[in-house]
């Protein structure tokens, strides 16, 4: 894949790669992993050369085990998660030491982990800050999951968080060592604190999830204070919260939009969210702090679109727009 020379400019230095993750065994429902390719048919059909601009790699999947037999009911085919996003994460370090800005595309969000342990990985000596756009907290463990899908855990797992405190399940010994090998990808331990987590749009939660993130006063911008406190306060608020963090990270779950509004095109969409140019604002203005190390898109299902290709067509729409702002800013 030829890499043009427009991917870098006179301030920024460090050439874009398209990381793509095809995995979807993280989830509930089956068809993300078709959600990559659903993006690129976008483009192609608005005749936009975007995915030929830039250098590319695939991450191996293990798609193929949501035909074995579920053992780990409680974080189901978590060994397999638990190779993806190793592979990820691995992936992630190498291309940021290669100074490059790594764009991860992926399946369902259990991704999330790999991606911010490769982050970890590449800068431990760094405080890292998480941007989670999304209309979930993934924040369970499978001591607290109530479906065992890992995509609802990676914030959980870079937290090294098992929210004991609001256990509901028993889990077994096997599901109990390889969480804790998820917790420890990348590097050992805890890949980010939880006042260096800042929420947008989470609107559909558990309890247990409202337990940790009330108990750790993690803070979520919901679409309703956004929009009543405004945009511009909110995110100069949220900026200044993660003003101690070195680096940043930006996660995009497309359910963090209205599906009423745009699409159901993704695993659990939610009415009531984001649009398409508040989604922008939020991560143009985290870019523009010069700290994002890497930016990510998941969850597009286009098997669920009633819409054609719409949801693709819309993560296209930000995907494109992150790009841009990530060429124009001069990353530090």
């Amino acid at each position: 894949m030829p890499l043009l020379e427009n991917t870098k400019n006179k301030n920024y230095m460090k050439e874009i790669k398209l990381i793509k993750n095809r995995s979807d065994i993280g989830a509930g429902t089956r068809g993300s992993d078709l959600g990559i390719d659903a993006i690129e048919i976008a483009a192609i059909n608005q005749d936009d050369d975007y995915f030929n601009l830039y250098s590319f790699e695939d991450v191996q999947t293990e798609n193929e085990t949501i035909y074995n037999k579920v053992k780990n009911s409680f974080a189901k085919r978590i060994e397999s998660v638990l190779n993806v996003c190793t592979r990820l994460s691995n992936s992630v370090e190498k291309n940021l030491k290669e100074e490059k800005y790594p764009i991860v595309l992926s399946g369902d969000h259990s991704s999330a982990l790999g991606t911010i342990s490769g982050i970890k990985a590449a800068y431990p000596n760094k405080t890292l800050g998480v941007v989670w756009i999304d209309a979930h907290a993934d924040i369970h463990s499978p001591y607290t999951s109530p479906s065992g899908n890992i995509h609802g855990m990676p914030l959980a797992a870079a937290l090294s968080s098992d929210n004991l405190k609001y256990k509901v399940n028993e889990v077994s010994q096997e599901t109990s060592v390889l969480w804790d090998k998820m917790k420890n990808i990348g590097v050992e331990g805890k890949k980010v604190e939880f006042e260096h987590v800042v929420y947008f749009g989470v609107r559909d939660t558990e309890e247990p999830e409202n337990g940790v993130i009330a108990d750790e006063k993690i803070k979520n911008y919901t679409v309703e204070e956004v929009r009543f406190r405004g945009f511009k306060v909110c995110l100069d608020e949220a900026v200044n919260r993660l003003n101690d963090c070195d680096i940043l990270y930006i996660s995009f779950d497309v359910d963090s939009m209205d599906c009423d509004m745009i699409s159901n095109g993704t695993g659990t969409p939610v009415p009531k969210g984001f649009d398409i140019n508040e989604v922008k604002e939020i991560i143009h203005t985290f870019i523009e702090t010069g700290k994002t190390k890497c930016f990510e898109v998941v969850e597009v299902n286009p098997t669920l679109d009633h819409k054609g290709n719409r949801m693709a067509e819309a993560a296209f729409d930000v995907l494109k727009s992150a790009t841009e702002s990530i060429n124009k800013v001069e990353l530090r």
